[in-house]
């Protein structure tokens, strides 16, 4: 098993958060805060989604590692969207394409892949079904043969 994440990947971590939370967030709120009049139905929800991803940024800063689904979400959308948007229009979107380039590339850089392989690959995941008081899950073939 590796060793815990180290205290400067967790600093690596918390920046990233904050990162987000100002940079997204400063745009985001008052956006949807200020709006006046009826949304775009699209980017009502894109605003709303950055305002959101915002918040649990901040949640981030405080608990790094119970937070990393938020950047997991950050790198996969941002790694689609330059795939599926900026490639195709590459002239138009190139200065765009470029930040999130590089925002793909931090994300990468400061997730802990190690601890990740650790406790969310390798490691077992939830139960399906709600234990019984045997301490095995209801519903398997043993309980139903033996009633």
């Amino acid at each position: 098993m590796p060793e815990e994440v180290s205290t400067s990947r967790l600093y690596l971590l918390r920046i990233a958060y904050l990162v987000t939370f100002v940079l997204v967030g400063v745009n985001a709120w008052p956006a949807l805060i200020h709006h006046a009049g009826p949304w775009e139905g699209m980017r009502g929800t894109a605003w709303s989604l950055y305002a959101a991803m915002s918040t649990l940024a901040a949640l981030g800063i405080r608990y790094p590692l119970r937070m990393m689904p938020l950047l997991f979400h950050q790198l996969l959308y941002k790694a689609v969207w330059l795939v599926a948007v900026a490639i195709p229009t590459w002239p138009a979107l190139r200065v765009g394409a470029m930040q999130m380039a590089a925002a793909v590339v931090m994300d990468l850089v400061v997730i802990p892949w190690p601890y990740v392989f650790e406790h969310y690959v390798k490691e077992r995941g939830d139960r399906w079904r709600r234990r019984s008081r045997s301490g095995s899950p209801e519903g398997n073939t043993l309980d139903v043969l033996s009633k």
